[in-house]
């Protein structure tokens, strides 16, 4: 039989010869990380993000890959990067408070998962905490609410003072509401509060001369992703301006700030990155509740209140969680 005969038989009459398939290898997912800060800033948060992703079963470079994009406090940027993400493909979006609009604008089908400052049913972000609808979901920082708080500590601090500075960035959707707050609380305590405006890096020095050109008495520093991003400058800055002040975070104080008050961000990322792992185990993010991270933690730094003058009263002592020296 000749070769082209028997090749003619073979296919009329069906046969199969087996050959050598490779076995593909299953696509890994990617979750897109849309952040309004800086990935310095990030680096505990980002830790913490993973740690709960691996809680989940899913371990960065193995069995997931993330997407980061940084809009380094330039929040202009943020669309463009979301509507990115999505062309990608993303399976999920972590999203921080800033980021957290335009992913939503960007996408109506890929679950986000969003870690906000501020009320997100009050802002519209979602329709209700326990039934978020749509293809949001999240953690709930509680922040926003402890503005007249720090205001309080601050106060106790500086039981003298007379007018307090509040730095705000313009930009952020929840800055009327924590000025009305914060002015409201300060009318109990006889304190006036000036509003001085920071929407970058570079406003920072002039708004301490700021402080310093109305004789402020001390300072609280809003909630905001952009100061989030500039703790250790903020520290810094005050301690050099010999300005009593207080913020949110542990960064601060170990930099040379009075005091801290605020929610953990980490903890807050932790649950984040839960969630996210959840979401591609295959849970639906209409099934995931908003959650709310109540964990709050005071850092005093003893070493500036002695600089400063100041006493630290004996209650404040007892409730702080950490005391620098």
């Amino acid at each position: 039989m000749r070769r082209r005969d028997f090749i003619s038989l073979i296919g009329a009459s069906g046969v199969v010869w087996p050959l050598t398939v490779h076995a593909q290898q299953p696509t890994m997912p990617v979750i897109g990380f849309l952040n309004s800060s800086s990935a310095g800033a990030y680096e505990a948060r980002v830790d913490a993000f993973r740690q709960g992703l691996s809680e989940t079963g899913y371990v960065e470079g193995r069995t997931v890959a993330i997407e980061y994009r940084w809009a380094n406090d330039q929040s202009d940027l943020l669309p463009a990067m979301a509507v990115e993400l999505v062309r990608r493909q993303v399976a999920v979006i972590v999203a921080n408070g800033p980021a957290a609009f335009p992913a939503k604008t960007a996408t109506t089908t890929i679950p986000i998962v969003f870690t906000a400052g501020f009320d997100p049913v009050r802002l519209g972000l979602v329709t209700s905490l326990n039934r978020p609808g749509g293809n949001l979901t999240g953690i709930s920082i509680l922040n926003e609410e402890l503005g007249p708080k720090r205001l309080e500590l601050l106060h106790d601090l500086v039981p003298k003072a007379a007018l307090i500075g509040l730095f705000v960035n313009p930009t952020n959707p929840s800055v009327e509401t924590l000025s009305r707050a914060i002015k409201d609380a300060a009318g109990v305590f006889g304190l006036r509060v000036r509003t001085i405006a920071v929407s970058r890096k570079q406003d920072l020095a002039n708004a301490f001369e700021t402080l310093m050109q109305m004789h402020a008495d001390g300072l609280v520093v809003g909630n905001d992703p952009l100061f989030n991003s500039l703790g250790k400058e903020l520290g810094t800055l005050s301690v050099r301006y010999r300005m009593p002040a207080i913020f949110q975070y542990r960064e601060f104080v170990e930099a040379g700030g009075l005091l801290s008050y605020g929610a953990s961000l980490t903890n807050s990322y932790h649950q984040a990155g839960i969630y996210a792992g959840r979401i591609l185990n295959g849970e639906k993010v209409a099934d995931l509740p908003i959650q709310q991270s109540t964990k709050v933690e005071m850092i005093i730094n003893l070493k500036t209140a002695k600089a400063l003058s100041l006493t630290v009263p004996l209650p404040l002592l007892g409730r702080a969680d950490e005391m620098i020296e």
